[in-house]
């Protein structure tokens, strides 16, 4: 009894151990006598849930605890039998996992890939002909590493693309004489969706470290498919699609031909023997209908222009040779001369015009790319033709993938033509657009600063074709990149060319050009905005920069104005207006001169002393109350009475006049009260100070009169018109003046005039 009751103790206490090890998974009460005694143990597989802490535990004790479960509850459900297959699967159950392959619907994967993949049908051609492609690149490697059988008598077959349209039968057939299929590579190539037969074979060409290395660069490189789904675009067009094939490596292989509707099924058979079929593969297209017109040869020559004109191989349409235009971005730049250039530019720009300058270079960050960019000797925005599409498409290996892509160069360079094309790369699916966005916008970062320095070269080795032509001509773009395009402003100024105060008619000077000819005491560039250089030369407030000698650089339109703001500096110099106040134009020198001369002046006739100054710019303040919010006195006017300044531009705002759309005309962009600066000693301001107060009503008109004409020198008047009537007044009281001297003359006796 002892003995057995020592038994029963010891089994416990190891019921009790791996209970406690199992209490977190199973969540109960944790003693062993309340669990093991407990018969409402959950529908779990309890066994299974107690073997798992034992997986490293002595198969001994397993079996003892399964025999005190057995002896507690009585029941088989806790046999040592149970116990060691339990344990024995642990692995499985426990971790309640497996591992699983994904499944497809066959039917439906085959409608997603033929009518949801590609934006556009007409690029069925494009694969189809790139399929061609790569089975001739296949086989010419082969030929080349001697891998083929000695007894193919079809060597001097040469490698090519035929196309035939038949518009009666609505068929299109590309045949190409590339490697061809054997009856297990059309299951397993063509039967198989997504299975690449051209990514395996550079596969394996890069898993053989004999080959020649040189050789298979060349061939991965002439190799364009790499998803395996272009050949079943065909079936966007196509009722049904023949592929009747011989290979070239079992060439006594019967040829096999494979068909299917794209409907989840196909057929496989040997051709018949009263049907031809060479070396290579047909694919026979049965068209739909409404897709009748891929059978006009028309129709699928423009196709093979756009997609495919450039592909390694001679293509045939009908039996015309179609890609006669070499791809010149592929060939050395050094090797190509201006003839090719200009025949390669007119191709691909569909132009007339010979290219102004063009840049090809090879480049391999953030990937090896291949450029080529034209610029045309004009553009057509200019004429009224609407906005240009991007000039530039993308191409990968020879094949188009984007024509006008948007993403290769920012919006402001869509002038320029060319080519981009790189073999590495990463693609959609579909082929039509690159797929990761933050490598492209790297490449574009790239190619736009190619461009960039190409530009400034131009500049810098043929200064008068640059400024006099290509600037001519597209310095509207380069100042739409440094308004738009933050990331190249500085890159871009100094681009840039203007007119300037000392330049002479039509002669341009760069921001450089103008900083080296500055003062040393000079801390800024100024401009002055005016529709014209005889306006801007006549501006009032070009007279205080002629005074003290500075240049002032002039601007015309409402860009030239909008790019200096957005500017605000080059090399560390503010970028100013002229128009604007307080301007540290005038040294001290200048100043006392000026200041002594007033002295001088306010001694005589024709010049308000200081107190007079403060009077008259009171009373005209006064009188213009709805218009001028402040009146001050200035020495930097000469010929000119008064100016207003610290204005907003009259160009952008003749901008937002032609862009509003709220039908209110010039009431919707009222004039804000301006800052006037009055010239003392004009004899303007002198004689209106003197009459001002004699003759209230006219000094009033000419006060208003005087702020229009600084409105206008400011480019501020929206509508002349509204001056006539004042204008009107001022000529009768001048007239009227004028009548009165001539009548007094009229009634001084002759006696006196002639002693006077």
């Amino acid at each position: 009894f002892i003995f057995c009751s020592y038994l029963r103790f010891k089994d416990t206490m190891l019921l009790f151990r791996y209970s406690k090890l199992r209490s977190s998974a199973i969540g109960r009460g944790v003693t062993s006598a309340h669990y093991f005694s407990s018969t409402k143990l959950s529908g779990r597989n309890n066994t299974q849930i107690l073997c798992s802490p034992l997986q490293g535990a002595d198969s001994a004790n397993t079996l003892r605890i399964a025999s005190c479960l057995s002896n507690i509850h009585g029941s088989s459900r806790f046999s040592p039998a149970s116990f060691s297959m339990a344990a024995g699967n642990t692995t499985e159950d426990t971790s309640n996992e497996k591992k699983y392959e994904f499944k497809a619907e066959t039917r439906q994967l085959l409608d997603i890939v033929t009518h949801s993949l590609y934006t556009d049908r007409e690029v069925f051609l494009r694969e189809l002909v790139s399929n061609a492609s790569d089975a001739c690149e296949k086989l010419r490697h082969l030929q080349a590493a001697n891998a083929l059988a000695a007894n193919n008598n079809e060597d001097d077959v040469p490698l090519e693309i035929r196309i035939t349209t038949n518009e009666k039968d609505q068929t299109l057939t590309i045949s190409d004489t590339g490697i061809g299929f054997t009856k297990n590579e059309m299951i397993q190539n063509l039967g198989t969706i997504a299975a690449s037969g051209s990514k395996a074979f550079v596969q394996a060409l890069k898993a053989r470290p004999e080959e020649d290395t040189a050789g298979i660069t060349a061939a991965s490189q002439g190799i364009i498919g790499k998803f395996g789904v272009g050949f079943y675009s065909a079936f966007m067009v196509g009722d049904s699609v023949h592929v009747q094939s011989r290979s070239a490596i079992e060439s006594g292989e019967q040829p096999q031909l494979w068909t299917s509707t794209g409907e989840g099924t196909y057929n496989v058979t040997e051709l018949p023997a009263e049907t031809e079929q060479p070396r290579g593969s047909s694919v026979i297209i049965h068209l739909k209908d409404e897709f009748s017109e891929y059978a006009n040869e028309n129709r699928i020559k423009s196709l093979l222009t756009k997609y495919s004109n450039f592909v390694n191989f001679p293509i045939y349409l009908n039996d015309v040779r179609m890609n006669t235009v070499e791809a010149v971005w592929a060939m050395e730049p050094n090797l190509v001369s201006d003839e090719t250039h200009e025949k390669f530019y007119k191709f691909i720009a569909k132009a007339y015009d010979t290219p102004l300058t063009h840049l090809h270079f090879r480049a391999d960050a953030p990937l090896e790319v291949k450029a080529l960019f034209y610029v045309p000797s004009f553009h057509s925005e200019k004429h009224g033709m609407g906005r240009m599409q991007p000039g530039v498409s993308l191409y990968c290996r020879k094949v188009l993938i984007e024509s006008s892509s948007p993403d290769i160069l920012p919006d402001w360079l869509r002038f320029v033509k060319g080519v981009v094309d790189s073999e590495d790369l990463p693609l959609s699916i579909s082929r039509e657009k690159a797929q990761d966005a933050s490598l492209i916008r790297k490449l574009r970062r790239v190619l736009t600063r190619k461009l960039i320095s190409h530009f400034a070269t131009m500049a810098r080795k043929d200064p008068e074709t640059y400024k006099f032509e290509f600037f001519k001509e597209y310095g509207y773009f380069l100042k739409e990149g440094i308004c738009n395009d933050f990331e190249f402003q500085d890159q871009l100024s100094k681009l840039l060319y203007f007119e300037t105060s000392k330049t002479m008619n039509e002669e341009l000077s760069s921001f450089d050009e103008y900083v080296s000819r500055c003062k040393p005491d000079q801390k800024e560039i100024y401009y002055l905005c005016a529709p014209s250089r005889e306006i801007a030369l006549e501006s009032p407030y070009l007279e205080a920069f002629e005074k003290s000698d500075r240049e002032v650089i002039f601007v015309y339109t409402g860009i030239d104005e909008f790019v200096m703001t957005n500017l605000s500096k080059f090399q560390d110099r503010a970028i100013v207006s002229a128009e604007k106040s307080d301007l540290d134009i005038l040294s001290k020198k200048d100043d006392e001169i000026a200041e002594d001369k007033a002295a001088d002046s306010s001694k005589h006739a024709g010049v308000l002393n200081e107190i007079e100054s403060k009077e008259f710019c009171e009373w005209f303040k006064l009188t213009m109350k709805e218009k001028v919010h402040k009146v001050k006195v200035t020495n930097r006017l000469g010929n000119s009475p008064a100016i207003i300044t610290d204005h907003e531009s009259g160009a952008l705002r003749q901008m937002m006049r032609m862009v509003d759309t709220s039908q209110q005309g010039a009431q919707g962009q009222s004039i804000p009260k301006q800052t006037v600066e009055v010239n003392p000693a004009h004899p303007i301001i002198y004689g209106l100070n003197e009459i001002r107060k004699s003759q209230p009503a006219l000094a009033e008109a000419c006060a208003a009169q005087i702020f229009d004409n600084c409105l206008v020198a400011a480019g501020l008047l929206d509508d002349g018109r509204s001056m006539l009537p004042r204008l009107n007044e001022l000529l009768l009281s001048v007239l009227k003046g004028a009548a009165a001297e001539v009548k007094d003359d009229k009634n001084v006796p002759e006696t006196v005039k002639s002693e006077s």
